[in-house]
């Protein structure tokens, strides 16, 4: 019904010049997962969500982290039982058919692009922000797109041009670098925390849920904790690029359940304690839509310098939630093309690195001209609405593997695997109808256009089917 399905045996063997090289350890592999975790979802985007939630982003957040929980721990199984890159693609093509396949993989390039793409306009944010704090003024039609009356967002595309350049260097170096900028990002929120903690108000609480629980219609907008959980969910899902690393890595079925379930434990603490102190520090309508929530908390508590040195360091550390990001949507794009379901030429990799380069040249021009083209959150919420639907996948492939292949080894065992994984679909579901409905909209147009491409060109070209007739 739902066409081939990919042979488990199948999965980790490849042609000469198409695999990709085993060069990282469960250190960059946390990395990996908290580089893209901690990013622009705690630096910018607590901002929008407290915007729709008012005080209660913090529950939004936990409700967020809950349900990722959830799909983080399908993902550890299915990536210690399946070391492939392609993340939820390939779990999908082994459980569930290619169709289903190249929908999740369709709806993964469409997380990992705009993923990238919110990130660097975060990161623009803070930049100009920073600047502007020393004095420095820039022209405005070269910091906003279109759509704030500018003419492009150049910061955002210099932030992705170059991330890029690093990718093509290799993995191995793009990952220890990773593993600094990391380091500078919690050290910031460690700063943050310890001055705004302090300043920490009750009265900043109330009212706690001014929208309400559900996710509802106001003003055009959607308000309710649920429709805060529905974005700030984008600050959580960076474990996938962990599972989309599995075939890179050199002990697959230790390290890739240290970096899922390690990162995604971490970031939610981390998470939990950021989002209470800068609450308790400023009322919420003061927070709502800044570019940089964290600094202008500190420069509202008197402390200009501390607000200048979390700028600072999100300007340095943010390029890193770029850079797990396009790895990973390079990735994917690889797997496909490695399948046949796109030119096959794309999974050419690099002698010299053991990296698909030109696929990663292509992504990187790609993600900055959305970079530079339009708003955070916009893109921030299209880009959840494709994580969703590959986290559902995942869920839904975990129990159908359980069921279809008991014998397969399970390094990392999910616990209540039943339970677990319609929880994670559940939660998934509801999350992507707290959405707009303009999001939900683009995000059919999106799997529309890309079923066309599979039926004009990835049907009659993939590998499996060729394989099958054969």
């Amino acid at each position: 019904m739902f066409g081939p399905r990919k042979s488990l045996a199948s999965v980790t063997q490849h042609a000469e010049g198409h695999a990709l090289a085993k060069t990282l350890s469960w250190p960059h592999l946390i990395a990996l997962g908290v580089g893209a975790i901690v990013g622009t979802g705690i630096y910018t985007l607590t901002g929008v969500g407290a915007e729709r939630a008012g005080p209660a982003v913090i529950l939004a957040f936990a409700i967020a982290g809950a349900v990722c929980a959830c799909a983080a721990l399908a993902y550890a199984e299915l990536a210690t039982m399946i070391p492939a890159a392609g993340s939820a693609y390939t779990f999908s093509y082994a459980a569930l058919g290619e169709t289903i396949a190249w929908i999740v993989g369709w709806s993964l390039v469409l997380e990992y692009s705009l993923a990238c793409s919110t990130v660097a306009v975060g990161w623009s944010g803070y930049l100009v922000g920073w600047i502007q704090s020393a004095g420095i003024h820039l022209p405005a039609a070269l910091l906003v797109g279109p759509h704030g009356g500018g003419i492009v967002n150049l910061p955002a595309v210099a932030v992705a041009l170059t991330v890029m350049g690093m990718l093509i260097a290799g993995t191995r170096e793009s990952a220890t670098l990773n593993i600094i900028l990391v380091i500078i990002k919690l050290v910031a929120l460690g700063v943050f925390v310890t001055f705004a903690l302090p300043a920490f108000n009750a009265d900043n609480l109330h009212p706690f849920m001014p929208y309400g629980f559900g996710s509802t219609e106001l003003g055009g907008e959607k308000r309710g904790v649920m429709a805060a959980a529905a974005i700030v969910f984008f600050a959580f899902y960076g474990f996938d690029a962990v599972a989309t690393s599995a075939e890179e890595a050199k002990r697959p079925g230790r390290d890739l359940t240290i970096g899922i379930v390690g990162s995604m434990l971490v970031c939610t603490v981390i998470y939990m304690a950021v989002a209470i102190a800068a609450v308790g520090a400023l009322p919420f309508q003061q927070l709502a839509n800044s570019p940089e929530p964290l600094a202008l908390v500190l420069r509202s508590l008197g402390q200009p310098l501390a607000g200048h040195l979390i700028a600072l360091a999100a300007v340095i550390a943010l390029p890193s939630v770029i850079l797990v990001m396009m790895y990973g949507q390079s990735r994917i794009f690889f797997v496909m093309a490695r399948d046949g379901l796109l030119p096959r030429r794309l999974a050419a990799v690099s002698p010299r690195t053991g990296a698909p380069t030109l696929i990663t040249l292509l992504t990187g021009v790609g993600i900055a001209v959305v970079a530079g083209l339009f708003p955070l959150d916009k893109i921030a919420e299209l880009a959840n609405a494709g994580t969703l639907i590959a986290f559902i996948a995942v869920g839904a492939s975990m129990m159908v593997l359980r069921r279809t292949a008991p014998e397969m080894p399970r390094l990392f065992r999910c616990p209540a695997p039943y339970v677990v994984g319609t929880l994670a679909i559940l939660g998934c579901i509801y999350l992507l109808f707290s959405l707009p409905s303009s999001t939900l909209t683009y995000c059919v147009l999106w799997n529309a256009i890309g079923l066309i491409v599979y039926f004009a060109f990835g049907r009659r070209t993939s590998i499996v089917r060729r394989n099958a007739a054969a």
